[in-house]
């Protein structure tokens, strides 16, 4: 896509330049930290930062607030990392792999000392490079995925973690993981060397495993092939694994979560929060979202217990479980101090005398703050993107309206910065990706704040099959692309256009993924709704989704699109926008990264054929490096760029008569 820059100076449009316009450079960048978690005694911070093009792990002593940098190996990127000890971190690396936009884990622990000494890799697949490290074999696959269960409080010198097998190819020297369906293994591993004793082999394929305060394996819990929860309980490691829920009998569909401080209780994820008694085997409500579901529950500061959780019905909400619990009392307070914004604790030291909390909003990608409970005071330590400054971004409001079959649909409406009641507005409607469990939020969001500071406003939807709400909620929308789900999309454009904020003359719509899906499906089915669409990294005809990429490559997930999205070949054809290109009116941009495994780029470029054949006008952003969704900021910001451009000329000047 190109246009003369000489013409767009000359428009008169939504995205017209200001002094105080923030470039776009800034949203395209990579938030300079990640994630920051204080050492149980209190002494080090450890981090997630970018530097340069690498994300590090950044271990700080907390007195004086210097560090090491500890650098993943050549090609990779950290992923994670946990204080598995006072004095030691296990932290986790990734490549860009399997198409996705961020670099994924590939399964190998590592482990280094709080002041960066003993960077020792402990678990994985390149484990006989470093001498002592654990390189496990599972029957049919050479190579292991490893993750962390549980911290052990009282053997800091030992870690639980769970191991699966890998499938996958190598290629260039590393491995591409995915599960290959089979048995989970829980491991005790030693943090110095990595070796280790197994402790339980799970009951059935894909299990994850709960642990007790004690350190051992109590629950292992997955869906099986027909995508049905089952969850097994044991009371000790001798004993015999029991199936205590099976949603395929006609059992509740629930997650165990962790043990309360006494030990004969657990809490379960079951749409809301529930307690599940070890003695006699029963299931009561604690809290009942009343339509939201269970976004996270909040552990004490020695992590042996909870006393609130975190939900999401429009603004993040918290629900005390525990209102005395000292950690309640001071979160409370600190909601009260960072009024307007969401407050959540990243990590306390064990005897809960220092915590770091991270604050954020809709308008701010967030900071890091230190909590000291001696000094009485809350003290500014890290911000994750600090060249954004929340009063010139936009501000979210969440909104409510009926589907067309009287489900009560959410969302969020951000309209440009210094707009909150501005009326007539050109629209984007942003659809997300997923789709299913997947939601918008009331969270920074770069797309959403690009666009608003160009002067558009921008219309998130939580249609049917989004996450965060109910399960019944969640099902509505199976097998549901096209229909209902779009239908939402439709009916929640058409509500802002009733509401006076958006111009029904100016309105386009875009998205990501199955946004992208949807954003092309919403042109076609309502030709004179949408000026234009943006196609990005989206799928046009489902019948693809069977026979080109990874999602079909599994039984597991072969079963999952036949119960989502359905199989007939017929209707999978009737539903996908390439198949109706002859009610499409509107102006199209896709966009798509070559190396995209999750979605291939044959359905873009099959699109962009039958689009030129239709002599359709179209614009094409096509980057051959980059997966389901481009990752290089200067990719991301040429992207940006376009997408404006392209708002721009097709719904950023009023029409002719326009008042």
């Amino acid at each position: 896509m190109r246009f003369a820059a000489a013409a767009v100076a000359c428009l008169l449009l939504a995205s017209a330049v200001s002094a105080a316009e923030v470039p776009l450079a800034d949203f395209a960048r990579h938030s300079r930290y990640g994630m920051v978690k204080i050492s149980p005694d209190g002494e080090y911070l450890a981090a997630s930062a970018n530097v340069g093009d690498r994300t590090v792990l950044s271990l700080i002593h907390l007195s004086d607030m210097k560090g090491v940098n500890v650098t993943p190996r050549e090609g990779s990127q950290l992923v994670g990392f946990d204080w598995v000890s006072p004095q030691r971190v296990m932290y986790t690396i990734g490549e860009r792999v399997g198409g996705l936009d961020h670099p994924q884990p590939n399964g190998e622990l590592y482990g280094v000392n709080a002041d960066g000494s003993g960077a020792k890799l402990l678990f994985g697949y390149r484990a006989e490079e470093s001498h002592g490290a654990t390189h496990i074999q599972h029957a049919g696959s050479d190579v292991a995925f490893g993750s962390l269960i549980a911290t052990l409080h009282d053997d800091p010198d030992h870690a639980l973690i769970r191991s699966y097998p890998l499938t996958g190819a190598s290629l260039g020297g590393t491995r591409y993981a995915a599960s290959a369906g089979e048995f989970p293994e829980a491991y005790k591993m030693d943090l110095r060397d990595g070796t280790k004793a197994r402790v339980a082999l799970a009951p059935m394929r894909e299990a994850e495993f709960v642990a007790d305060h004690a350190g051992k394996i109590r629950f292992a819990v997955g869906d099986d092939v027909l995508q049905k929860r089952k969850v097994y309980y044991r009371a000790n490691d001798e004993a015999e694994w029991e199936l205590v829920f099976d949603e395929a009998a006609g059992g509740k569909r629930v997650w165990p979560l962790m043990f309360n401080r006494a030990g004969d209780a657990v809490y379960f994820e079951c749409g809301g929060l529930c307690k599940w008694t070890v003695a006699d085997k029963k299931l009561t409500t604690l809290w009942d979202g009343k339509g939201n579901a269970l976004a996270d529950l909040i552990e004490t500061a020695d992590e042996r217990d909870a006393f609130a959780l975190r939900s999401n019905p429009g603004r993040p909400a918290i629900s005390l479980i525990d209102k005395s619990a000292p950690e309640a009392q001071l979160l409370v307070s600190l909601l009260q101090q960072f009024g307007g914004e969401d407050v959540g604790f990243t990590s306390h030291t064990r005897d809960g005398k220092k915590a770091v909390v991270r604050v954020s909003g809709d308008n701010d990608p967030g900071s890091f703050y230190l909590y000291d409970a001696d000094k009485k005071k809350v003290s500014f330590l890290l911000a994750r993107e600090p060249w954004i400054k929340p009063e010139q971004m936009a501000s979210s409001e969440p909104i409510e309206f009926a589907a067309r079959d009287g489900l009560k649909i959410h969302g969020y409406l951000t309209r440009p910065p210094g707009k909150s009641d501005a009326k007539n507005l050109p629209l984007v409607v942003d659809v997300h990706g997923g789709p299913f469990g997947v939601r918008d939020d009331w969270y920074y969001d770069r797309d959403v704040q690009a666009f608003a500071s160009r002067g558009y406003a921008v219309l998130t939807i939580n249609y049917r099959g989004s996450g965060g709400y109910t399960r019944e909620f969640l099902e509505a929308g199976y097998r549901e692309w096209g229909g209902k789900m779009q239908d939402d999309v439709t009916d929640g454009t058409r509500w802002a256009i009733a509401q006076g904020i958006a111009d029904a003359r100016r309105i386009c719509i875009y998205g990501a993924s199955y946004g992208g899906y949807a954003a092309l499906e919403g042109a076609v089915k309502e030709p004179d709704l949408y000026r234009c669409a943006i196609g990005y990294a989206g799928v046009y005809d489902l019948r693809l989704m069977y026979s080109h990429g990874d999602v079909a490559q599994t039984l597991y997930g072969e079963s999952y699109l036949k119960k989502v999205l359905g199989d007939d070949a017929d209707e999978l054809a009737a539903r996908s926008p390439i198949a109706h290109l002859d009610k499409l009116k509107a102006h199209v941009l896709l966009a798509h990264g070559g190396s995209d495994t999750r979605v291939p780029p044959v359905q873009a470029e099959n699109l962009r054929i039958a689009l030129e054949k239709a002599k359709i006008p179209n614009e094409w952003v096509y980057e051959r490096g980059e997966g389901h969704g481009f990752y290089d900021e200067k990719h991301v910001e040429e992207l940006l760029k376009k997408m404006l451009a392209f708002l721009d000329q097709n719904i950023g000047q009023a029409p002719p008569g326009a008042k």
